[in-house]
């Protein structure tokens, strides 16, 4: 049975929330205006640096469940650097298997040294497989 094409872009979201590495965790929360993302993406501190990640589950397992007050923790001193990223274009089968690979649960997209979205498992599922079967049925 062939399966359509559905490339990352089509079921990412490309509302991303941006962060600098010295805002405390406090001040990142605060600010986040994409909480259906679950993480907030590093800005490069220059072209030759890399992205890193911070999802919302870092902020519980190293700020909250051992009691350090967000307003003193730096989002750098939780993040992951450098982050595992997806090309827009790829197929969400492949971006299924790397995802199992490396064990992520999300990840930026990134065009053109740019962050364009963000896909989770549930961007390809929801968005792409599930989208793709109630098509059919309907």
């Amino acid at each position: 049975m062939s399966h359509p094409r559905i490339s990352v872009r089509d079921v990412m979201k490309p509302d991303v929330d941006m962060v600098d590495g010295m805002t405390t965790v406090a001040d990142a929360l605060i600010n986040m205006k994409h909480t259906d993302s679950k993480c907030l993406i590093v800005k490069k501190r220059d072209d030759n640096d890399e992205y890193g990640i911070v999802t919302l589950s870092d902020i519980a397992k190293k700020v909250l469940a051992v009691d350090r007050a967000p307003e003193r923790v730096n989002i750098y001193e939780i993040m992951t650097k450098p982050v595992i990223d997806v090309d827009p274009n790829m197929d969400i089968r492949y971006c299924a298997r790397l995802f199992g690979r490396f064990a992520l649960n999300r990840a930026p997209v990134i065009e053109n040294g740019k962050v364009v979205g963000i896909i989770s498992h549930s961007d390809m599922v929801i968005r792409g497989w599930k989208a793709y079967l109630d098509s059919k049925a309907g």
